[in-house]
């Protein structure tokens, strides 16, 4: 029988990873996630902060703007790019920035075919089996998801069935899960699929590969990131021999959205999939300063229990977005640094470990570093929509305006009238203004935020 190594038990989260695969049965060959999800108390609620109207509209200008000349604006203008990404991606238009950001929109034109070829394949049944017992637990209060075997439901397995036949020597592990919900919620299953690939391989690389053998290097990385930034909760954590895996392994894994209140979580995406690893590294030091800080703090900390409640619990005060975002960006804490830490923890776990057992690529370093590696063609980043919807205030064509003028006649006559609407007024009784932005500014939509138009016929914006 399989031994089984516990790696990981903390705030409701349990990996299990077994040292024997040849013996392994098929139930247990997949890393396992206990999640539990808290209620969310009037006590515990963060408030989203409100954009204005105005200036979500000028943003979703900007960002259309962007998107269409995406090659151009990454290599001359990235760093406002990044600046926008910091600012928060317009809602509307979150799940193709997020594609174009991570490579995923390349990985598609180039791969033609891919996902359906594998979304038609039956899947491995050990992976499939445990895939399809996950499914309920992601955001199972999210309308897409509340519903077994619903629409959302039936995506997150397409999405997760196909990664393992693209990479069946990585398999699936439960933490990719929540990654590819958040990205259902924006985008559609081809498009989540290729950008969970991106993640995967570029800017998580061995992350929920056999082993962890990359989450406990970062988890290195981290702590000893943490003895420049905050020396107190250094020694803290150090002093209760808190090892950095049981309390970061969640956070980085399934990059904060389990961690975070939901408006925060996307701020933090925006800017992890612009920036890279190095978010989730200044997401985790903020949260450790914040809570483990100051002495006044550690007094209801004696312990390493103590601590641990702690870091389950975070105030809601250090996770609201404006606070979270304006201290990340003012972090300082590089590529570089996170680079030059990576080597020295590399060369320590040799001393200790021997070589690693997982030969995942290196990491790259966000949309910048992606796009360098992989450079793109025009072509492959030339707009798709994937749903194509005529607009009611395009004209009709010359034929269908001569039917419609025929059948107003038609009907003039058979109520006994015998004069005539004149032509510019059958052509459209009610003509629209001049301005389509008129239009827009007088349509009113009560409770909606999102874009009315677009310059694409793009339904998922």
């Amino acid at each position: 029988m399989a031994s089984v190594q516990v790696l990981c038990l903390t705030a409701g989260f349990l990996h299990v990873q077994g040292r024997d695969d040849c013996q392994r049965p098929a139930s247990s060959h997949g890393r396992i996630f206990c999640h539990s999800y808290k209620e969310v108390t009037e006590d515990s609620r963060v408030i989203a902060e409100e954009v204005p109207i105005e200036v979500l509209r000028q943003r979703e200008a900007k960002w259309l703007e962007m998107l269409n000349s995406w090659d151009k604006w990454m290599a001359k203008k990235h760093k406002k790019v990044k600046e926008r990404c910091q600012k928060g991606i317009p809602p509307s238009l979150r799940g193709r920035a997020w594609l174009y950001l991570t490579g995923g929109k390349v990985k598609r034109e180039q791969n033609q075919g891919k996902f359906q070829e594998l979304d038609e394949e039956p899947g491995d049944p050990k992976w499939v089996d445990i895939i399809e017992r996950d499914l309920h637990r992601q955001f199972p209060f999210h309308e897409m998801f509340a519903a077994r075997g619903g629409h959302g439901q039936q995506d997150l397995f397409r999405v997760l069935k196909a990664y393992t036949l693209h990479r069946p020597e990585e398999g699936y592990c439960q933490a990719q899960a929540p990654i590819a919900a958040v990205l259902l919620m924006h985008m559609p299953a081809e498009d989540a699929f290729w950008v969970l690939v991106q993640i995967c391989e570029k800017y998580l690389p061995g992350y929920y590969s056999t082993g962890l053998e990359a989450i406990q290097l970062d988890g290195e990385i981290l702590y000893a990131l943490l003895r420049r930034v905050s020396p107190v909760a250094h020694r803290h954590l150090k002093k209760h021999k808190l090892e950095p895996i049981l309390y970061m392994t969640e956070w980085f894994m399934c990059a904060f959205s389990r961690t975070l209140p939901w408006a925060s979580v996307l701020r933090v995406w925006d800017m992890f999939l612009c920036e890279g690893v190095k978010i989730l590294f200044k997401v985790g030091l903020v949260l450790l300063k914040c809570m483990l800080g100051s002495q006044e703090k550690l007094k209801a900390c004696q312990g390493l229990y103590e601590t641990m409640e702690r870091l389950r619990a975070i105030q809601p005060q250090y996770m609201q977005e404006t606070f979270l975002v304006h201290e990340i960006i003012e972090l300082p804490v590089s590529e570089k640094d996170i680079e030059k830490e990576h080597l020295a923890q590399l060369r320590r776990w040799k001393e200790t470990h021997g070589d690693l057992h997982c030969k995942s690529p290196p990491r790259m370093h966000g949309a910048k570093a992606i796009m360098a590696a992989e450079p793109p063609s025009r072509q492959d980043l030339r707009q798709r929509p994937t749903i194509i919807v005529e607009s009611p205030l395009a004209p009709n064509t010359a034929a269908e305006q001569a039917e419609d003028t025929k059948g107003r006649r038609k009907t003039v006559e058979e109520n006994g009238k015998e004069t005539l609407l004149p032509p510019q007024q059958t052509d459209n009784l009610n003509p629209p203004p001049s301005d389509s932005s008129l239009l827009l500014n007088h349509t009113n939509i009560p409770g909606s935020k999102e874009s009315l138009s677009s310059a694409e016929h793009d339904t998922y914006l």
